[in-house]
Order: structure tokens, then sequence, then C-alpha cells
């Protein structure tokens, strides 16, 4: 494990221009990629098999056009674009709402290895002991945002911790994306409401990469 502090040469310059940058970021893996190219995907920790599958093809068709994905490791969404990205040999970005020492949630102790493993990186701004506490979550979403060029929301329902991610890039001028989803479910309520408020409606990769 790796410190790095506010007003080192190493700290990500993408960082710098949020709101409330973290003092220090504790980092695990190759920390050349943080200042790269990168799209986040972000979502429900309940996803859909929809949901899931829809994640891991456009987080695969990203690391494939040589961009990075970053997400906050959670279950569901983050972590089937984390595993896409793998798959498609790109590298992955993950934010933790704990320490190394709480890898949270527990199953994806594996997922935290392959990302490292896979020339990807795992950071936090949380002490290693630090527990995933609740109110830790929203607050690490700053960071998710801040590395991205473009924000991606797929399933997420109305007061979705995802959406904090979303208003958090349009604050910073960042673009964000939604999928289209069933409007029946709890689950796109969030993501269609996106769209109708502008956001830029994602039916494939193409529509990431074009504004690029």
């Amino acid at each position: 494990m790796k410190i790095i502090k506010l007003g080192d040469k190493e700290y990500p310059e993408k960082l710098l221009n949020i709101y409330n940058p973290p003092k220090k970021l504790y980092v695990l893996g190759n920390e050349t990629i943080l200042n790269e190219f990168g799209i986040a995907i972000v979502g429900s920790r309940n996803c859909t098999r929809y949901g899931e599958q829809t994640a891991k093809s456009l987080a695969y068709n990203l690391a494939k056009n040589n961009i990075n994905v970053i997400s906050g490791m959670a279950k569901g969404i983050d972590s089937a674009g984390h595993i896409g990205c793998i798959m498609g040999k790109g590298k992955t970005i993950a934010v933790l709402g704990s320490g190394f020492n709480h890898i949270y949630p527990k199953e994806n102790t594996y997922l935290f290895k392959q990302i490292i493993n896979s020339g990807g990186i795992v950071i936090t701004e949380y002490e290693p002991n630090t527990l995933p506490n609740k109110e830790n979550f929203p607050r690490r979403n700053r960071i998710i945002s801040g590395l991205s060029q473009g924000v991606v929301v797929i399933e997420a329902a109305e007061k979705s911790g995802s959406l904090i991610t979303a208003e958090i890039a349009l604050d910073e001028g960042k673009d964000v994306f939604a999928v289209p989803g069933n409007i029946n479910s709890q689950l796109s309520k969030g993501t269609n409401e996106l769209i109708k408020d502008g956001a830029k409606l994602v039916t494939n990769v193409l529509d990431i990469l074009e504004e690029y």
C-alpha cells in the first residue's frame, strides 16, 4: 500500500479540481492510470440480469477502445463494470468506501485482487481500519466522478447513490449518460428521469464514444 498526499507530485491532477479533494489517498496497484482517460459506470447494487449484462458489455467495449472504467466495487452494476473491463483486457479503477482492511462487500475480495493483477488500481481516502459505514459511500462518489470524463448510470432507483454521482458530474461540467430501462421497474426510475432531464441515452458503446 502506498499513501499519496495532497501536494505530492503523484497526486492525481484530476482530483485537484473537485470539491473537497481528499487530503490523502491509500492506493494499491497501477497509479499511472489515475490521470488517464476514463469513464465511470455506476448503478444499483440490486441490479437485474439486464443491468448486469449491459454494464459488462459497455465496460468490455470501452476497454477494447483503450478507455479505463471507474467504479466503486460495490455489488451489482459496479462489480459488473469492473469485470467487463477486465474481460476486455482493460484497466479499471475501484474507489472504496472503506479501508483496505475491510474490503466491502467481502465476496469482492477476489475481484479486488483481480483488479490489481490486471493492471488496475484500488484507491480509498479512508484509513486501513475504517469500516464500510453508510455515510462513506456518498462521500466517495465525488472521487469516482472526479477521476472520470463522463458517468454512465445503469439502473438506479429514484434516490440512488448513483444519482449523487451523476449530479456531481453535472456540477463539474462532465458528460452524464444513462441506459434506459423498463418503465415499470423501480430500478429504472432514476435512469429514465436522467434521460428526461437531458442525460444522453445509451444503447451501445458508440453512444459514449461519439462524444469524444
